[in-house]
């Protein structure tokens, strides 16, 4: 099948210097190259085991979890007071 494909310069200068050392065609070293990507990038996703995140118990919460952004709240102004007191 023809295809016309862009190739980066750096990549047409090597691919033409390897053809030519191991004596074949530019196209059969191009074919040779995309197969051995193709069939490397297939093996990598085939390995790949899908993720599982690890979870832990904590126990029952210790305050109201529904009022959480209240409890926030709450800290961070006892934190700015204590800040404050300290510059007395």
């Amino acid at each position: 099948m023809r295809s016309t494909v862009r190739i980066d310069d750096d990549l047409m200068v090597e691919l033409r210097a390897r053809a030519q050392t191991e004596s074949v065609s530019l196209t059969r070293m191009l074919n040779r190259t995309l197969r051995a990507g193709l069939c490397a990038a297939r093996k990598q996703t085939q390995r790949r085991r899908p993720f599982k995140q690890k979870t832990f118990r904590m126990g029952v919460p210790r305050v109201g979890i529904d009022k959480a952004l209240a409890l926030a709240a709450e800290l961070e102004d006892e934190e700015i007071i204590r800040k404050l007191s300290l510059r007395k």
